[in-house]
């Protein structure tokens, strides 16, 4: 890759050089010639994580590479037309004994190091049961150090993954590949991760995937927007 007028030096870890060779500038009396500058342009050294990393803001629709594990940090590019698909499917709350009505929107919330939160965090106490929001499949069973105890699901057409986190153990049974059903008993609300011991609580992220239907490759939806005018 070259840049106008000048060349790129790759240096390794991550970070391209790129020199700007200002060539002279002539008049008729006399010759100047400016020195070579020196500029860094940076570039990631690894892909994007799925949660809790810095990411700059992407414009709607932007599918983004997702390191495994925790949920994607962006602006908010949730479509209305998935928000209005996934309203239609009735989606079930995800914790049991929580209604739509004591959900609190936390998907914008700024989080360490002021990265967007893109989850929804719903609080309970710890043990109590985290159930399939809907018909689907076990994608992932994964171990990260932010999310803690963490299951993907994806959905039956493969169009969207739900990602639960902060589990405190799986439910009897649940493998890699299983099928669920809506309303099934997945896991147990906890605080693994880096969630504080004292506030156990169900951290729950939507994707929409891509043509690869990667686990963790997607676009980050606003799960609160899809509850939002649910009847209790």
């Amino acid at each position: 890759m070259a840049l106008a007028g000048g060349a790129l030096l790759v240096l390794g870890l991550g970070v391209v050089f790129g020199i700007d060779l200002k060539t002279a500038v002539t008049t008729q009396t006399a010759r100047v010639t400016v020195p070579p500058v020196l500029r860094v342009v940076a570039q990631p050294a690894t892909p994007l994580t799925v949660a809790h990393a810095v990411a700059t803001p992407a414009p709607p629709h932007t599918t983004l590479v997702l390191t495994p594990g925790n949920p994607v940090n962006l602006v908010d590019p949730s479509d209305p037309s998935d928000v209005s698909r996934l309203r239609g499917r009735s989606l079930t709350l995800p914790v049991t004994g929580v209604s739509a009505a004591q959900l609190t929107d936390t998907y914008t919330q700024a989080r360490a190091a002021g990265v967007p939160h893109e989850a929804l965090d719903i609080m309970a106490l710890r043990g109590t049961p985290v159930v399939a929001v809907e018909d689907g499949r076990v994608a992932k069973l994964f171990l990260s150090k932010p999310g803690g105890i963490t299951l993907y699901q994806f959905d039956p057409g493969g169009q969207y993954a739900y990602y639960y986190a902060h589990l405190d153990r799986y439910a009897d049974g649940i493998i890699e590949g299983a099928s669920l059903r809506k309303g099934q008993v997945i896991a147990y609300v906890g605080s693994t991760g880096n969630a504080l011991p004292q506030a156990p609580h169900l951290h729950f992220a939507i994707f929409r995937l891509g043509p690869e239907r990667q686990w963790w490759r997607g676009t980050p939806l606003n799960p609160f927007m899809v509850w939002r005018d649910a009847k209790p």
